[in-house]
């Protein structure tokens, strides 16, 4: 018996190439919003750059120099010493400094000339020592004279959620001598690398 020559066959659909165009514009549209929605919650919630302004970390950081911020770290932890934190500070409408933490709630902290001593004892400060063995060795004194506790801020006691910070280059360094201590609402976050200029590119030491 012979098939039915008549019964239909199955073809398959030809590809429509405005479909795939579609699609894969789709596709791209999706991965650039994916992009989008990361860099915005990466530079917003979780690092961003900031770029220095001003002499006040020398020698460690320099003016005009870009830094990378750790926005989240403190959203986990409470700051620790040695540590080099941005935030902002309410009397210089707010603007953001950059700083180092020198003392911890709690601490007692007074600074005499180039002596900073926390719970009565000299603290060591491997990030300045050439520049003060530079200083003494020419007779001089590093710090500006702006001692603490002074007129302005008599309590030597960092208070519960704030931290006591100085700038690097004490001579030249607007810090909690002059703005008193700092709330840990205001901090911003944690320096953790240096990014520009490329020659300069490292991961900031605490």
């Amino acid at each position: 018996m012979e098939e039915n020559s008549n019964r239909p066959i199955a073809e398959e659909t030809p590809n429509n190439p405005k479909n795939k165009v579609k699609s894969e514009t789709l596709e791209w549209v999706k991965a650039i919003a994916i992009a989008l929605v990361l860099v915005f919650v990466i530079r917003w919630l979780l690092f961003a750059p900031y770029m220095v302004d001003g002499s006040s970390m020398e020698p460690n950081f320099h003016n005009e120099e870009r830094v990378i911020v750790n926005k989240i770290l403190y959203d986990i932890r409470t700051p620790k010493k040695d540590e080099v934190i941005v935030f902002k500070v309410p009397s210089e409408d707010n603007r953001e400094f950059i700083k180092r933490v020198i003392a911890l709630p709690g601490d007692t902290v007074k600074v005499e000339g180039d002596e900073v001593t926390v719970n009565g004892k000299v603290i060591e400060e491997p990030y300045i020592q050439g520049v003060l063995d530079a200083a003494h060795a020419n007779g001089e004194t590093y710090n500006n004279n702006v001692n603490f506790p002074n007129s302005l801020f008599p309590d030597g006691t960092v208070p519960a959620g704030h931290v006591f910070v100085m700038g690097d280059n004490r001579p030249n360094s607007k810090d909690s001598r002059s703005i008193g201590y700092v709330p840990f609402s205001d901090i911003t976050g944690r320096a953790d690398l240096v990014f520009w200029p490329f020659n300069e590119f490292h991961i900031v030491n605490h």
